[in-house]
């Protein structure tokens, strides 16, 4: 039996599967490289703590930088934080643009932040949303500057018919004297947005006197309005409030709300002035190149200075791609377009859009500054919330006299390391998809043209052998000299070796044929001579079984030689119109004389069927048909001739009941010299010519034949496909 398997995975889906076996690189790349960036985040963090080193080496043993005087220990919640301004303010612009890059240290005052007054010292005044506002305090050339972002939905102005500074929206300031045993008390209650002309008041609000020292400026904004004032340190003492009075109703003029820095004006609950030591700063100034922010912070957390901006204290300097990218527009447009969204569904983009919430306040703690404050440096890795920005923080201590002054903190994001990370991964990347292409399409085409030179091999020799089993061409012999051009040969080699020994088979029969007629024709005469000649009964009887034996041996010579003159005789026949039902009733009716002992049964259609061939042959083919079925079927059974027409095809079956065919003589039946006869059934001699006899003659016809068992009972059915005749 001819079985053909489809191998669905050939040579070039196998070596595209191993060759997918290179994606293990990518990710060895990507393993060594993340090992590669813990190595370079361990040594960004000794770096980081190493710089905090040296600043803290440079302030240890100067405990005049950190004396707080008369202080007392910072208070979040009401201390003014007083940090140095390095360029004059000016007061007269309208705007906040001389404050731009301080601004980061204002803080928010709410509805949370609330005064008991002189006026009602019983009285929380009602907090709502309404009032709040910025303030930021710093110190420039012997003078105390601040502002206040005030945000009001409506502003009352004091009226000019009046000498009473608090029935309007007012700003007032509470100061601890020089000599710290009076609060002294200012307020500023403008007619309209103009420069500041404030006046020094009782505790009641009662006895305003102008104080000229006090300058400044109030304008609107479109939320409210904005203040702006200068005071000179030697009005000062060390402690200051500021608190904003809001009044919404002009008519009553009564204090809705008021928001404050601290809760009692008194000496003891007012908020402490904080402010830093400038020498520090001349200290600090040469670190500003460090690409890091540093902060000098107290020891109580307060920051007493910053330098540097954590948005961009990145501790790395990358280099720019911009000549990279005007050298080939196509390949940015690859990486931009269709590499990087690839890359960055795994990696993570760094981005310097993000606020450090802890920058922003006035003062700083954690775990690395209580450590340093302790007296132990520390680092340690912070992550934005909200954000994928991670910062290395890391605090030394600063000594005097074996004590804790303060610490250094040096921070830096880790956006630089992270972008260096990914430009190395993609450079990686896109080296190895590079090579990893060429490397499968190498594979890819070095797989397909092995698969198509296999393929033609097999083609050919699938094409050596028809459907008969008959050697009809050879294989062409490869030039190639590796395995497959010597298989090629190989098989050449083999074919045509086999060609020349079927050939010869072939034409054995009628050699031997040819052969054997002229001894056997001797013989015959000299077996005739001596009948003629001897006469006694013995002689007579050798005699007999002589010419017996000369008989079968000419009809065993007559039946090798047949199929030969047949083939012979059909390469100079030609076909004509033929009714095949005719000719298979012809036939019938012929068989039931020669077999008498036989029943034959036909089953065909009136019509006529027709096809293009030659009678004489399709009845020679008949005869071995059903020659074949008389010796086969059980005594009693009918033999059926069936014949009809299927799409475009002419069907005649001979069907008997007698003994199965064995399953593996179905394809084999109609071979030269193939008989399934049993040895009680070898009467006279068969060759095995019957069938293919037939097959020869199918063949001529452009039709098939076939034989397989019966499925009804036990039989077996003959099966020959014609096709009709179209003019």
């Amino acid at each position: 039996m001819n079985f053909k398997l489809k191998n669905p995975f050939g040579i070039r889906s196998k070596l595209v599967f191993l060759s997918s076996f290179l994606l293990v690189i990518p990710w060895l790349g990507y393993r060594y490289i993340l090992v590669m960036e813990d190595y370079l985040r361990r040594g960004q963090e000794q770096t980081v703590l190493g710089m905090a080193q040296a600043l803290a080496s440079a302030l240890n043993e100067r405990p005049e930088l950190f004396d707080e005087g008369s202080y007392s220990p910072a208070r979040q919640s009401e201390d003014l934080y007083v940090y140095p301004v390095f360029s004059p303010l000016s007061l007269n612009d309208g705007e906040l643009i001389d404050w731009r890059e301080y601004q980061q240290y204002e803080v928010d005052y709410g509805r949370d932040d609330y005064l008991r007054t002189s006026l009602n010292p019983l009285r929380v005044y009602a907090r709502d949303n309404s009032l709040s506002f910025k303030n930021m305090v710093g110190e420039y050339n012997g003078s105390l500057y601040a502002y206040f972002k005030v945000t009001d939905d409506k502003i009352v102005y004091r009226s000019r018919d009046t000498l009473s500074v608090h029935r309007s929206d007012f700003l007032q300031i509470s100061m601890l004297s020089k000599e710290g045993n009076a609060v002294n008390q200012f307020v500023i209650a403008p007619h309209e947005p103009e420069f500041l002309y404030p006046f020094k008041v009782g505790p009641d609000f009662s006895d305003p006197i102008h104080e000229e020292r006090i300058s400044g400026q109030w304008y609107e904004t479109d939320d409210g309005y904005e203040i702006e004032l200068q005071i000179p340190m030697e009005m000062l003492g060390d402690r200051l409030g500021f608190a904003l009075f809001d009044v919404d109703d002009p008519e009553s003029r009564a204090i809705s709300t008021v928001i404050a820095t601290y809760k009692v004006a008194d000496a003891e609950r007012l908020g402490s002035l904080r402010l830093p030591t400038p020498e520090i700063d001349r200290i600090v100034a040469g670190m500003d190149h460090s690409n890091s922010r540093i902060q000098v912070v107290d020891r109580s957390g307060r920051v007493l200075l910053t330098v540097g901006d954590i948005q961009s204290a990145s501790g790395l300097q990358l280099s720019s791609r911009s000549a990279d990218q005007q050298s080939n527009n196509y390949w940015v447009y690859i990486k931009d377009k269709i590499l990087n969204p690839l890359y960055y569904r795994i990696l993570t983009k760094p981005s310097n859009d993000f606020i450090d919430e802890l920058y922003s306040e006035v003062s700083r703690d954690g775990a690395h500054i209580d450590s340093a404050l302790a007296g132990t440096a520390n680092t340690q890795f912070r992550t934005l919330a909200d954000t994928q920005t991670r910062l290395l923080e890391a605090a030394y201590p600063i000594l005097a006299n074996g004590e804790v002054m303060g610490a250094v903190v040096v921070d830096q994001n880790m956006n630089g390391l992270r972008t260096f990370r990914n430009q190395a991964l993609e450079s990686l990347f896109n080296t190895i998809l590079a090579v990893m292409f060429l490397m499968m399409f190498g594979l890819f085409f070095f797989a397909s043209r092995i698969s198509s030179r296999i393929r033609g091999l097999r083609n050919q020799a699938e094409s050596i052998i028809d459907d008969s089993g008959r050697v009809q061409n050879t294989i062409v012999a490869s030039q190639n000299s590796d395995e497959i051009g010597d298989l090629s040969r190989s098989f050449s080699n083999i074919v045509e070796r086999l060609s020349q020994y079927t050939s010869y088979l072939e034409n054995m029969s009628s050699r031997l044929s040819h052969e054997l007629r002229t001894p056997v024709t001797v013989v015959r005469s000299s077996l005739e001579n001596l009948g003629m000649t001897e006469k006694n009964e013995e002689s007579a009887i050798y005699i007999e079984r002589a010419e017996e034996g000369i008989k079968r041996l000419n009809l065993i010579l007559t039946n090798m030689s047949e199929a030969t003159r047949l083939e012979q005789m059909l390469q100079t026949s030609e076909k004509e119109k033929i009714d095949l039902n005719k000719v298979v009733h012809g036939c019938v009716e012929g068989y039931k004389l020669a077999y008498p002992e036989a029943n034959f049964e036909r089953d065909a259609p009136e019509c006529s069927i027709l096809i293009s061939g030659v009678p004489e042959y399709i009845a020679q083919l008949l005869d071995k048909l059903v020659a074949n079925a008389v010796e086969f079927s059980y005594k009693d059974q009918p033999i059926t001739v069936y014949c009809r027409t299927l799409r475009g095809h002419a069907v005649v079956k001979i069907i008997n009941a007698g003994p199965f065919l064995p399953e593996e003589m179905k394809d084999r039946l109609f071979e030269s010299m193939i008989s399934v006869r049993p040895q009680e059934k070898q009467k006279q001699p068969h060759l095995g010519i019957g069938l293919h006899i037939a097959r020869i003659i199918a063949d001529f016809h452009g039709g098939q034949i076939s034989a397989e068992n019966r499925l009804d009972k036990e039989g077996v059915i003959i099966t020959l496909v014609v096709p009709l005749f179209y003019k």
